[in-house]
């Protein structure tokens, strides 16, 4: 059975493709190149595999054209028709690779992202586990070639973090750890048991697009900025001066803090952080919309749900979402065998969306 692919979606983004390759080439202001740039990339894998099939049903029509015709010799006919099937094929896996491409994707996917580990249920040993998983993003974030930025931290009183936010720049970083939102479950004996009974805490990690300045518009007097002294468990983030800044979005109750040395930084920070949390409230308000119309909707991603286990006596790392489980505890904890299980749930979301769009 031949693969069906969009036509007028495939027109549409070709157009797009066309549309901006010009405007790139008369020179657009800096801020505009880089949008435009990063919205050409997205469209380059659309465009390529559009011309590698159009080029294949050419291919396709000459050779039948050669098979029709009475005057080809019996060997040159021969070749022609193993060469029809293979390009048969060949079309079907291109319109196939092609339907998956035409998926609307998520605009966020190639965007840095602002990251944040909080302790959960469990006391000290939730902020140590709160500083294993922040860890673990740092190592994986190293595999990846992506720089991350700590913008603030309150310590834990024994170690770890109550909570922890930085920034993941780098290229495709959302698409990459978007799936990591969610509660986060540990099951170990602490170092302060003195039973060896296993306890379990747990963290819960947001991870967010992040925002640009055309994305949020916040106007000032929706805010509510406050300075004070910077407080801690002590050690690097210790202050004396009046330098944290807590910003509050009055129309959403949102609140912001930042405490590090610079009260100038802060803001700066703080501000970052926030449109980055409004963008997302906005992109999870038009998903909640989207979602309510779709039927059979698996899981509604919130972040309340228990999304990972890691079960250190196992040496395991379970999954929920997509009942994948790991025996490799070590290695995800160093980022090195995180990718197992984004590419596990990346191929999931895929296979939804896919299912979701032929059914549209």
């Amino acid at each position: 059975m031949s693969v069906t692919i969009p036509q007028d979606r495939l027109r549409s983004l070709i157009h797009r493709h066309e549309t901006i390759t010009a405007m790139l080439a008369a020179g657009p202001d800096a801020g505009d190149y880089v949008r435009l740039s990063r919205e050409l990339a997205g469209l380059d894998p659309v465009a390529e595999k559009a011309r590698d099939l159009d080029e294949a049903e050419r291919e396709l029509a000459d050779t039948e054209t050669l098979i029709a015709d009475p005057s080809t010799d019996k060997d040159l006919k021969a070749l022609a028709e193993e060469e029809q099937q293979a390009l048969r094929k060949r079309i079907d896996a291109l319109r196939s690779e092609l339907r998956v491409l035409l998926i609307p994707r998520d605009e966020a996917d190639d965007r840095s992202a602002i990251l944040e580990v909080r302790a959960g249920t469990g006391g000290d040993e939730a902020a140590l586990f709160a500083g294993d998983l922040f860890r673990m993003y740092e190592r994986y974030a190293s595999v990846h070639g992506w720089k991350i930025e700590v913008l603030s931290a309150s310590e834990g009183e024994v170690g770890g973090y109550r909570e922890i936010i930085a920034t993941v720049r780098g290229a495709g970083v959302y698409a990459r750890l978007k799936f990591e939102s969610g509660v986060h479950r540990v099951q170990r004996v602490p170092e302060t048991e003195a039973g060896g009974r296993i306890h379990t805490s747990a963290a819960t990690v947001a991870v967010l697009p992040e925002a640009e300045d055309v994305d949020v518009e916040i106007k000032q007097e929706e805010l509510r900025i406050d300075t004070t002294r910077a407080s801690s468990a002590g050690g690097q983030h210790a202050n004396t001066t009046e330098s944290a800044v807590r910003v509050l979005h009055i129309p959403t109750g949102i609140v912001v803090t930042a405490n590090e040395k610079s009260q100038h930084q802060n803001r700066a920070r703080a501000m970052q952080v926030l449109r980055a949390r409004l963008f997302d409230l906005e992109r999870q308000k038009l998903e909640s919309e989207r979602a309510a119309e779709r039927k059979g909707q698996v899981g509604s991603g919130d972040r309340s749900e228990r999304i990972r286990t890691y079960n250190f006596p196992q040496g395991r790392v379970t999954d929920h979402r997509v009942n994948l489980t790991l025996y490799k505890l070590d290695k995800v904890l160093s980022g090195e065998a995180l990718d197992e299980v984004v590419d596990a749930l990346t191929a999931d979301d895929q296979a939804r969306r896919l299912a979701e769009f032929e059914d549209a």
